[in-house]
């Protein structure tokens, strides 16, 4: 298996985790809103509790879809950033490199004019 393969392998652990995680925080919190709706017959309060857990695991969806979103967007911007910082490093070094060598020339030139 390559590194590849088990980092997707990983991802989708993750993923299930993360998913019965938020099932479990959804299960809980209905059970916390239907006991205080003690009027409701039991049948109600599970129907209550059933749409509350779905509607709790959609925004859920939907908050990990934004940031997810989110996250590849600032992945492009910082990538961008990135390159711009490179190739302004890579035009600095370049400059430096050819100010040394016309220093080197010119002193060459002087030197040998010198010798003459």
């Amino acid at each position: 298996m390559s590194s590849k393969d088990t980092q997707v392998l990983l991802n989708e652990i993750e993923g299930h985790l993360l998913l019965s995680a938020a099932r479990e925080e959804g299960r809980r919190a209905a059970a916390r809103f239907g006991a205080r709706l003690d009027w409701l017959t039991d049948a109600q309060r599970e129907d209550v509790e059933r749409r509350f857990e779905e509607a709790y695991l959609a925004l859920a969806r939907t908050s990990w879809q934004r940031t997810a979103e989110r996250a590849r967007q600032l992945r492009g911007e910082y990538e961008e950033s990135y390159r711009g910082l490179r190739r302004r490093l890579l035009a600095g070094w370049l400059l430096a490199c050819a100010a040394v060598m016309s220093a080197g020339v010119v002193l060459l030139s002087c030197a040998w004019a010198g010798a003459s």
